[in-house]
């Protein structure tokens, strides 16, 4: 609706040009990476597709195809999506709370489609619910059974085969977030930890397919993931509070060619480890540095009582694992019971938690 009967005008002109900066980066290049940063967590719930990898007949072929795709076409209609909505009002119009379904609420003989775009959103809403709830679900369930967390949340329904606990849980306890959290708040919380988890998960990439304990050195991918790391924060610490001139053009061309030398140097003197068999992430270790970077940059982006809020949750779930999960485990108690010498798990699991169908 909004190529049929927008104007491209509508991209650069707001509607009140005195109060409001125009032009197609209103916001310069800081306001761009900020909104990315926050609406990140759009791309949250894809990861939910390898939880059912005990569910497809060949995931090996399947989950690869289906992460990969998913994000590509979510991303093009997102993209489009947005387009057609700027080219429909200018962007000091777009109501931030409901853009789509606002926009033609005083359309003379469209406000039909208000009502219609208010449905689907709720909707839309409710089925991202319940696949973020699939995957998160089916994590609970599988550390419940090595009891990181209480072993109740394994617990798999008879019939169903789906871990009924950790759905429970999950929804009674993400209903009340809801209800008692600003959305701002929960956005930039959300977006911080996706981004976090996002960047351990790149490092993690690069150290599985470099290192192999026994064989070979991990002080060299060490030294390089966190050399790496030093220049992307290093380089996100210019890019927002050096002000802009020459010299910080000149500071920032010597990290990124610090950065890209650190790589060079590291993907030609250290070679790989381990060799995927079946699929493993191409073009190593370009695209997990890339994504590093990304990671760290789009992380600036966010605000100080973000990182407050993030280190507050982090720091309980640490206090947890540490007084709780770390002596409830059953590594922790193998370990126990090989020092008395014997091999056998302390406790078995119980009855319809050792094994189900996702």
């Amino acid at each position: 609706m909004g190529f049929w009967r927008g104007d491209v005008k509508n991209f650069t002109h707001p509607a009140d040009p005195e109060r409001n900066p125009g032009g197609f980066f209103p916001n310069g290049a800081s306001g761009v990476f900020y909104g990315a940063a926050t609406v990140y967590l759009s791309y949250i719930g894809y990861d939910a597709v390898s939880t059912m990898a005990e569910e497809v007949k060949d995931p090996v072929r399947d989950i690869p195809i289906g992460v990969s795709g998913s994000v590509a076409l979510v991303t093009v209609l997102y993209c489009l999506m947005a387009a057609s909505m700027a080219m429909l009002m200018p962007y000091d119009l777009i109501d931030p709370e409901s853009p789509f379904s606002a926009a033609f609420k005083g359309s003379d003989g469209w406000g039909w489609v208000s009502n219609v775009i208010g449905v689907g959103a709720s909707f839309g809403i409710l089925t991202s619910l319940l696949v973020a709830m699939l995957g998160q679900a089916r994590y609970l369930c599988v550390i419940g059974r090595s009891h990181v967390v209480p072993p109740w949340l394994a617990k798999v329904h008879p019939k169903t085969a789906t871990p009924v606990n950790a759905s429970a849980f999950l929804g009674v306890f993400t209903a009340a977030i809801a209800l008692f959290t600003d959305l701002e708040v929960l956005l930039n919380l959300v977006s911080i930890g996706t981004l976090f988890v996002f960047y351990m998960v790149s490092n993690a990439v690069i150290y599985r397919r470099y290192v192999s304990v026994g064989s070979t050195n991990t002080w060299r991918t060490a030294a390089f993931l966190l050399a790496f790391s030093f220049c992307s924060v290093l380089f996100t610490l210019l890019w927002h509070f050096v002000p802009s001139g020459v010299v910080k053009a000149v500071a920032l061309g010597t990290c990124t060619l610090a950065g890209v030398s650190v790589l060079y140097a590291f993907q030609y003197l250290v070679p790989q480890a381990r060799k995927p068999e079946f699929w493993g992430v191409p073009l190593m270790p370009w695209m997990p540095s890339v994504s590093i970077f990304l990671n760290i940059f789009l992380l600036g982006s966010l605000d100080g009582p973000s990182y407050v809020r993030f280190g507050f949750f982090t720091g309980v779930a640490i206090v947890i694992y540490v007084l709780y999960s770390v002596h409830a485990s059953f590594d922790a108690e193998t370990t126990e019971v090989r020092g008395k010498g014997t091999v056998t798990m302390g406790r078995d699991v119980e009855v319809g938690q050792g094994s189900s169908s996702f």
